[in-house]
């Protein structure tokens, strides 16, 4: 029988963080059934203990959007569309699937902060996180004996998450190192998008953005306002600079499920189509809404108010 998602989309608790390895490996050994998960196992349990707060020499994270949780979303979402790609013909090693994964889990590095970095918010770095979590990606990945081949071949995907980096200027390692940064960059947004929390998570998320003295929005509520448009940028930047990757989600679905549909992009659709209800329907007590306080009365006003 297939398994059936509940109201956030999950599937018997998968996005819940304690299971996000274990799915992550059920779904690489439907590719490999000899992959070799120790050095993964290594790297992911270190993240989670710098996020906590448990790594020498750095401090808790203390941004509350680009958390520990979206960190492992990223890596459920590369472990997903690494599959759904490789079933449409494109071929990964093992080796560069196991970079592609350690390259998810360092994607946001940046964002911690060192003991001497005390004074500071993490929001701070935001125009500079990619550069911080290269460098803390290639000084714990040196550390651990790992080839400037490989150490190359991951930070050439952590710049792929940049919103406004040109592809084609990376000096990727290969065609397949070029393949596994759009991956990467595609996994980036479409974790955060389709996360049940985002719509919850977007004044967290304008926090940091002013935190790192951005002056794009007039306020939280501009912000709000320009999310569906990001949306429309995103779907453009899938198509025109990372590759079309996100169109493999769905085979993705079929083949681990057996559902032919890609539910993270329906996912972001819903979250995109509530906000906008929000933004129209509820201006003054929007928070609430986000919070999903409102969703029962939502739910039932969105019948006329939005597309099916």
């Amino acid at each position: 029988m297939n398994p059936i998602p509940d109201a956030t989309g999950d599937f018997n608790g998968i996005l819940r963080p304690k299971n996000i390895f274990k799915e992550v490996k059920t779904i690489v050994f439907l590719i490999f059934q000899d992959f070799n998960f120790e050095p993964l196992r290594s790297v992911y349990h270190d993240i989670v203990k710098l996020f906590k707060g448990e790594y020498i020499g750095y401090l808790k994270c203390d941004t509350g959007y680009h958390d520990l949780r979206h960190t492992q979303e990223c890596f459920l979402e590369m472990a997903r569309l690494i599959h759904g790609t490789m079933l449409n013909g494109h071929s990964f090693s093992k080796e560069e699937v196991n970079l592609g994964l350690i390259s998810a889990m360092m994607h946001d590095t940046g964002y911690i902060k060192s003991v001497k970095e005390s004074s500071e918010n993490g929001g701070k770095f935001t125009l500079i996180h990619i550069d911080r979590s290269i460098q803390f990606m290639k000084k714990y990945l040196k550390q651990r004996k790992y080839s400037s081949f490989d150490i190359k071949f991951c930070e050439n995907c952590l710049k792929c998450t940049g919103l406004s980096v040109k592809i084609n200027k990376i000096k990727f390692n290969s065609l397949e190192n070029g393949q596994m940064g759009k991956i990467l960059g595609t996994a980036d947004l479409i974790g955060q998008m389709a996360n049940p929390l985002y719509l919850k998570k977007l004044p967290i998320l304008f926090q940091e953005f002013q935190e790192a003295g951005l002056t794009l929005y007039s306020d939280e509520f501009d912000f709000l306002k320009k999310t569906p448009g990001f949306w429309e940028f995103t779907k453009e930047r899938f198509t025109n600079e990372l590759g079309g990757m996100d169109r493999y989600l769905q085979d993705h679905f079929r083949v681990r499920w057996g559902i032919d549909r890609d539910l993270d992009r329906e996912a972001v659709e819903k979250n995109i189509t509530y906000l906008n209800y929000i933004l129209e329907h509820h201006p003054k007590d929007y928070r609430r809404f986000l919070k999903g306080q409102g969703s029962a009365v939502a739910d039932k006003d969105q019948t006329a108010a939005c597309p099916p």
